[in-house]
Formats: structure tokens, sequence, C-alpha cells
């Protein structure tokens, strides 16, 4: 089985909404982009987006005013690196 993941979006007040649970990579990062570009980040409602897995690990966090944080880029050239 494919592994499933989660989409959450952090409100500036404290409060989180899970806006999808349990679903595919390409569902979770579709909605991780909506979720970054939307409406309420434009207003700077939102304060961060994150993507989990099914273990509750972040897979990718994006911060207001900062962009994509997690994943870093060296993050990411050290498991290009890694790869055969």
């Amino acid at each position: 089985m494919d592994e499933l993941f989660n989409v959450v979006q952090w409100f500036t007040n404290g409060h989180y909404e899970y806006v999808r649970r349990n679903v595919s990579a390409k569902e979770a990062f579709t909605a991780f982009k909506h979720y970054t570009t939307s409406v309420a980040v434009k207003l700077g409602m939102v304060e961060s987006v994150r993507i989990t897995d099914s273990g509750d690990l972040t897979a990718v966090e994006w911060i207001y005013g900062k962009g994509i944080t997690f994943p870093t880029k060296e993050d990411i050239d050290k498991a290009s690196e890694s790869k055969p």
C-alpha cells in the first residue's frame, strides 16, 4: 500500500485545520500548493502549512513570509547524493 499524507494549515491565532487526511502524495501536494497561495494567506491569516506522513512526521513545511523551510535545499541535495 502507498504512503498516505495529511495537509494541515496553522492560523495566526494558534488554531489549526486538517484540510486533507489520508490522501495520496499527489493530492497532498496539490492541496499544499493551493493552501500556500490562498486568500487567507494573502490576508495574513495563515502562519504555516505542512504535509505530514502517516507517522505524523513533517514531509514539507511552508511558513508565511519565508516560503518552504523544510526540507531545506541542503536536505534535498544530501538525499539526492545518497541515491544510487
